[in-house]
């Protein structure tokens, strides 16, 4: 199927557009006194989506998009969201922007992509074989599951010796990912990082379980639309990048979209592509937000719209050598009002009780006044707060770190001395 298109009903500068997405992802709202439970479960429904990865340099990822918005919270509110057996339990595990969290709402959107997965379509070309290739040890374990869950891979391991490099997971490992993605079993709970499965109807509401499943376009219109509302205004790119969804899929989704009005088409100062919003939606005059973004932030995971919103380039150098990276290891973008302003390389120094601030970069063009570096210390106060870690460590020799460190509270740079 070709790209969608259909004449724009509007023009939106790119100062308007870069509100609009601000506003969608949560940051227009004032940060919360005290932030319970309804704070953060309007923002899950906000957003749609949590990013799970392995890094923990500050903290891990799907806890920081929340710190963002709301500021300092309880994570044990999160946690509840995504691994509580009771009531508050409003998140499951599966594959939606990568691994994720996500809605439980948006289960029986998502089993499409579960019964894919059962083919052997959409997954890592080594999962599927296995898939093909090895039925009886996934039948095996998920006995072991049915009989004993929830279990990790560590509790099925019948492998002699130690494990190999990245990809060289067990055969009970194997077998799990693979029931994972056909939703045969689900996350049920974390022990530290290490995922805990069980089968579906232990873990999720019987009421989640047993909604009809859309067919195959009204799930992708579901889960278009969430991305439309959590984007604000969005090219096709942008709107299938969110749930990682196919172009055919998602152009014939959207085609029915526009057509019923769901989706209206605007152009988008120096895009080249039609966007979309839900509706007319009301831009904000401006934007009052200031926060460090984890490098796994929705706002900010597809570079190319992040160049595109924000002239931004961004890359993660994690997995560059030391002397190849350019601004550090765990960089997180300050966004203050509209604009992403600099580049901050933190660290979650633990063992020292300390806020390791590695490098402070801004943006070419971007000269820090003091209400960007008055902004700044603050986050580093409330970051070092929630985090746990009583001290803030200045390594930063650069002249703007200096100055930097002159808008930080008094109590904040007796920490620093000591």
């Amino acid at each position: 199927m070709p790209p969608v298109t259909a004449p724009p009903h509007r023009h939106l500068s790119l100062a308007q557009a870069r509100r609009l997405a601000l506003k969608a992802q949560g940051f227009t709202a004032s940060s919360p006194d005290t932030v319970n439970r309804g704070h953060l479960n309007r923002l899950l429904d906000r957003l749609g989506v949590l990013q799970i990865d392995s890094v923990n340099a500050l903290a891990r990822s799907h806890y920081l998009p929340v710190f963002s918005r709301l500021g300092p919270y309880p994570t044990e509110h999160l946690d509840e969201a995504a691994w509580a057996r009771n009531r508050y339990r409003s998140l499951f595990e599966y594959w939606g922007h990568e691994a994720s969290l996500l809605p439980i709402s948006l289960y029986s959107a998502m089993r499409w992509r579960m019964r894919r997965a059962q083919d052997g379509i959409g997954i890592y070309k080594h999962l599927a074989r296995f898939g093909r290739e090895r039925q009886d040890v996934i039948e095996r374990v998920l006995d072991s599951v049915r009989d004993r869950g929830p279990l990790g891979a560590g509790a099925l391991n019948t492998r002699e010796g130690p494990s190999g490099p990245w990809w060289d997971w067990s055969d009970e490992k194997h077998a799990l990912e693979w029931l994972f993605a056909a939703g045969e079993v689900t996350v049920a709970r974390r022990r530290g990082f290490e995922r805990l499965y069980d089968l579906p109807e232990r873990v999720l509401p019987a009421t989640i379980l047993n909604q009809a499943e859309p067919d195959r376009l009204e799930a992708h219109r579901q889960l278009l639309r969430r991305s439309a509302l959590a984007l604000g205004v969005a090219t096709e790119k942008d709107l299938r990048d969110y749930y990682r969804l196919a172009p055919q899929d998602t152009r014939a989704a959207l085609q029915t979209m526009i057509e019923d009005g769901t989706l209206t088409p605007v152009s988008v100062e120096s895009w080249r592509q039609p966007a979309y919003v839900i509706g007319e939606p009301r831009i904000p005059r401006q934007i009052g937000a200031s926060a460090l973004l984890s490098p796994f932030d929705s706002l900010i995971w597809y570079r190319e719209r992040t160049e595109r919103l924000f002239g931004f380039h961004y890359r993660l150098e994690f997995y560059v050598p030391p002397a190849k990276r350019v601004f550090g290891y765990y960089v997180m973008p300050f966004l203050h009002g509209d604009r992403l302003i600099g580049r901050i390389d933190l660290r979650a120094r633990r063992a020292d009780g300390e806020l390791t601030v590695l490098a402070v970069h801004p943006e070419p063009g971007i000269t820090f006044d003091d209400s960007h570096l008055t902004a700044l210390s603050r986050q580093f106060e409330q970051l070092a707060a929630w985090l746990g870690l009583p001290r803030i460590h200045l390594a930063c020799e650069r002249p703007l770190a200096q100055r930097l460190s002159n808008h930080w509270p008094v109590d904040v740079r007796r920490r620093r001395e000591l």
